[in-house]
């Protein structure tokens, strides 16, 4: 398995790896001035891999490399303290972090991140791409479109809709459906900007 992208999002995914007892056999990033990543050597892009994971906490930077690589199989990262429900989905190249919980009848897209400690609760659809940051809470059959960022500490009452490609600030409370492209923050969380 092989890890692209030398960040401080590829270092979590390695704790969560070796966590769980899987090998890594090198990092892929395209800056020379890197060659090695908590212990693990870093190498540069030949464009074809047999498993990977992108391990670059931009949805925008990873959509690219997910379209420009070849990879015979994206694998997924849950760490051994995460609580997922036999009754969830999550798809391929997803990594849910520390403490992080997902209930029953939740579906996670691809190449998404569960940040530590967030909570998405029973039957939310959450859209490829999507960053749930740190200690957020959506509660039931909540869904979240394609390339969305939720920052931290955010919480999403139940059955509320966020758009494709929306930016919710850090600590807001979402109280109603918010569309594409917006940015948006507060409490109650308010549209701030439409791209």
């Amino acid at each position: 398995m092989i890890l692209y992208g030398a960040s401080g999002h590829c270092k979590v995914i390695i704790d969560i790896l070796e966590a769980r007892g899987e090998r890594i056999d090198f990092i892929v990033d395209d800056n020379p001035s890197i060659t090695e990543l908590c212990g693990y050597p870093v190498r540069r892009n030949t464009g074809e891999y047999d498993e990977v994971i992108v391990s670059i906490g931009s949805a925008d930077i990873r959509r690219r490399i997910v379209s420009t690589i070849r990879a015979g199989k994206y694998l997924t990262a849950v760490h051994p303290s995460a609580v997922v429900s036999p009754r969830a989905g999550i798809a391929e190249g997803t990594v849910v972090m520390q403490g992080s919980i997902i209930q029953s009848g939740t579906r996670i897209g691809r190449h998404c991140i569960i940040n530590t400690a967030a909570s998405v609760d029973h039957d939310c659809s959450i859209g490829d791409f999507v960053h749930v940051a740190p200690h957020c809470t959506l509660c039931g059959d909540v869904t979240v479109g394609e390339g969305t960022w939720i920052g931290a500490g955010t919480t999403v009452i139940q059955g509320i809709h966020i758009g494709k490609n929306c930016y919710i600030g850090a600590g807001s409370v979402v109280v109603k459906d918010i569309p594409d492209g917006s940015l948006a923050f507060g409490n109650p969380c308010r549209i701030r900007e439409k791209k």
